[in-house]
Parts: structure tokens; C-alpha cells; sequence
């Protein structure tokens, strides 16, 4: 097919001659016998100098003493000049000495040619990105199912502990006590974690130990202080973090495990009353009760922010004034302390320890109170070491 870029009408004529012939003895006969027909204007010469019909095309085969073939005549005219044109190459009757017939095939739009090519072209890339937005929507759709799914139980060592797949993977391991506290680690999105399942530490735990950093998450009752004497004597733990006082792992959220975890200090277990009675007694620099020590103002003070702390492992920053300079979670408080020049009384909720006590110190703060004490070894005079039950409010 001819260069259609300009073109608008494709006519396409049939032709028939008596006779062997070549292109040029066809092209000859068309030109020759359709010239004058209607004035010079219409002479395909002159249409074809003005760009207004292209280069004709000729097929053509031989056979049996005849030629038969096809004429193809670009056009960018009019419909009523390439009509007029297709009957003016109709009327050849002879190409050279032979009789010839000719007869119109078709006059095509070339131009709803090409929009029906756009249009299926365009059906096409709509199908294609259609079927590929799909799948990649469906691949997405996917990827979030899959991040929601959450991983199972599986055993582990030749006792077939409880544990998540990241036992495996990961270099740090928390020990549980429990399937239970497995199935709690799960939901919080944590899989390095296996159970002990018992006060007697498994042969698998031991051998875990020394591959891998091992921290215990224990319920804080009875039970938790036998594990964790257990496991002091067993097996190397880089950190016993404690559930807090009567409660079990299992009964916490997956928020407050994920807490816990990222806390600084480990909550304290249950301890017996004859233990706590014996702590107190080897602390004789707490022994004056801190209504007795501590200023009524700061008492006061602490007795109204307290409902706003208390259960939400935060740390509350007062100035001289008793004005709340600062608030930050719990594993922020060392950073944030030291760095909290006007701080003078530190309130929180959490366990005193001291490394707390040594920040506070250089900090220049007068005064401590947290929910629960620690194993403090060194505590200045002149710093108020409370607890919320001290002064009343537990």
C-alpha cells in the first residue's frame, strides 16, 4: 500500500487485459485516456503536482496471453473527486493495442481506517493496563494480607518447646514461661521467642544460651522468682524483665509486652511480705517514713499528678516551683534527666534504680519518687528516695 500519511481515499480499481503487457503500457493507458476528460484541473498530472493524488501503484500477473491485477490511487481530495477520478480510470478500454476492462474494487477512508487502527490500538493498551493494574492491586492486596498474618506456633529443641519462628533467625531470644505468653509474643508481632515450660530449665535452653543473647520475660509471682533463681544458675541472661506485681504475661496486652520490652528497668515480682519486711530492714537510710522527709508542698504535688501517671510508664520532670518542666516515657528518662537543667523532682512510674539515682544525682535533683525500689547501693543523704506508697497514695 502506498504512503498514506496525506491521504484520505484509497481507490482501488481491478483490471483486466487481452494480453501480455507491462506497468508502464497501464500507467500510459490511465494517464493518456483520462486526460482532458474534465478540464486541466482534473488531470491526474496536475493532481498529482498539487499533492493532491499520490503515486499510483500497479499489481499486476501474466497468464494465459492475459494480465489481471489491481490499481491503487492515493487520494487527499474530496469524496466527490475521488469518486469522479475512480469512474475517469474506468472508462480505459485499451492499454496499448489489447482491450482492457477496468472496474472499481472499493474506495476506502483511510481516515476511519486509521481511527479504527487507534481505537483497537487503544482497546489493546486499556486491556493490558487494565490486566496489569489489577494484578499489581491484587499483589498489593496480598502483601497487606500477608503482613497481617500472624506467624504460628511452632516446637522447638527435642523437648518441642513452644516458640515463634524467629527463635531460629534472630540473635536475641526472649524466654517466656509458657505456650501462652508464645501466642501473646505473636500477636505483638514479636517471633524470636520460645517457653520454658516449667521451673527446670530445658537441656535446649542451655545449648540456645550459648549461641544466642538470651532476655527472660517473667510473670511476677512465686513462680517467676523460682524461674528466674533457675535460671541464674543454669544458663547465661543478658536481662529479667518482670511482669508487674501479681500479674502474668499472658494477662497483658500485646501493647504492654511491646512496653515492658522497651522499658528500662525490669518490673519487680511478687516477693513475699517476710522478704520485703528483711529488704527494709538492710535499707536503714530508708527507715523514716517519707511523710516525715519529704516537704508537704511536694507531697501535695504528687498526690495530684499521680492519677495522670500512674499505669502509664511515664516520667513526670518538676522544677524548684513544683512547675512540670518535662514528660517522657520511661526508657527516655536517663537521656532526658541529664539533659533537664531545672529538674529538681523526678516523678514516674516505674522502679527506682541506680542508674536512675546516679542521673539524678547529676543532675542536681532533690528528690525521687517512683512506684517501687530497686537494689540501690549508693543513695546521697541529702536526696529524697520515695515510693507512691511512702507518701500514702498505694
Amino acid at each position: 500500500m502506498p504512503d498514506s500519511g496525506i491521504v484520505k481515499y484509497l481507490v482501488k480499481l481491478r483490471f483486466e487485459v487481452d494480453g501480455v503487457v507491462e506497468r508502464a503500457d497501464l500507467i500510459g493507458a490511465i494517464f493518456g485516456q483520462t486526460e482532458g476528460l474534465f478540464g486541466p484541473e482534473m488531470n491526474l498530472n496536475e493532481l498529482q503536482k498539487s499533492w493532491k493524488v499520490g503515486r499510483i501503484e500497479i499489481n499486476l500477473e501474466s497468464k494465459n496471453d492475459k494480465t489481471f491485477g489491481e490499481v491503487l490511487v492515493p487520494m487527499s481530495t474530496d469524496i466527490n473527486t475521488a469518486a469522479l477520478i475512480a469512474a475517469a480510470v474506468e472508462s480505459v478500454d485499451k492499454v496499448g493495442p489489447c482491450s482492457a476492462r477496468v472496474w472499481l474494487d472499493a474506495i476506502d477512508d483511510v481516515r476511519a481506517t486509521k481511527r479504527k487502527a487507534i481505537v483497537d490500538r487503544a482497546k489493546t493498551i486499556i486491556k493490558d493496563w487494565s490486566s496489569r493494574t489489577t494484578s499489581e492491586g491484587e499483589n498489593l492486596l496480598k502483601d497487606v494480607a500477608d503482613s497481617t498474618k500472624r506467624a504460628k506456633v511452632i516446637n522447638y529443641g527435642i523437648e518441642n518447646l513452644p516458640a515463634g519462628p524467629g527463635v531460629y533467625t534472630s540473635d536475641l531470644v526472649y524466654l517466656v514461661e509458657g505456650r501462652a505468653d508464645v501466642v501473646l509474643f505473636l500477636r505483638a508481632g514479636i517471633e524470636n521467642v520460645v517457653a520454658l515450660e516449667g521451673t527446670s530449665v530445658p537441656d535446649s535452653i542451655i545449648e540456645l544460651g550459648r549461641k544466642k543473647r538470651l532476655v527472660a520475660i517473667l510473670d511476677g509471682d512465686r513462680g517467676g522468682d523460682l524461674i528466674e533463681k533457675e535460671l541464674e544458675q543454669v544458663v547465661k541472661v543478658e536481662k529479667v524483665i518482670r511482669a508487674p506485681h501479681g500479674k502474668e504475661v499472658e494477662d497483658l496486652t500485646p501493647m504492654e509486652v511491646i512496653q515492658m520490652i522497651k522499658g528500662e528497668a525490669p518490673h519487680r515480682g511478687y516477693r513475699p511480705e517476710r522478704e520485703e519486711r528483711a529488704e527494709r530492714a538492710e535499707r536503714p537510710e530508708r527507715a523514716a517514713p517519707a511523710r516525715e522527709r519529704a516537704a508537704e508542698p511536694v507531697v501535695e504535688k504528687v498526690r495530684e499528678i499521680f492519677p495522670s501517671i500512674n499505669g502509664t510508664l511515664e516520667a513526670i520532670v518538676l522544677d524548684e516551683s513544683l512547675k512540670e518542666t518535662g514528660r517522657f516515657p520511661i526508657s527516655e528518662l536517663v537521656q532526658k534527666i541529664e539533659s533537664n537543667a531545672g529538674a529538681r523532682y523526678l516523678v514516674f512510674d516505674g522502679i527506682i534504680t541506680q542508674r536512675l539515682i546516679d542521673s539524678a544525682v547529676r543532675a542536681g535533683v532533690k528528690g525521687v519518687l517512683g512506684h517501687r525500689i530497686g537494689d540501690l547501693r549508693n543513695v546521697p543523704q541529702d536526696l529524697q528516695v520515695e515510693t507512691f506508697r511512702d507518701i500514702g497514695l498505694e
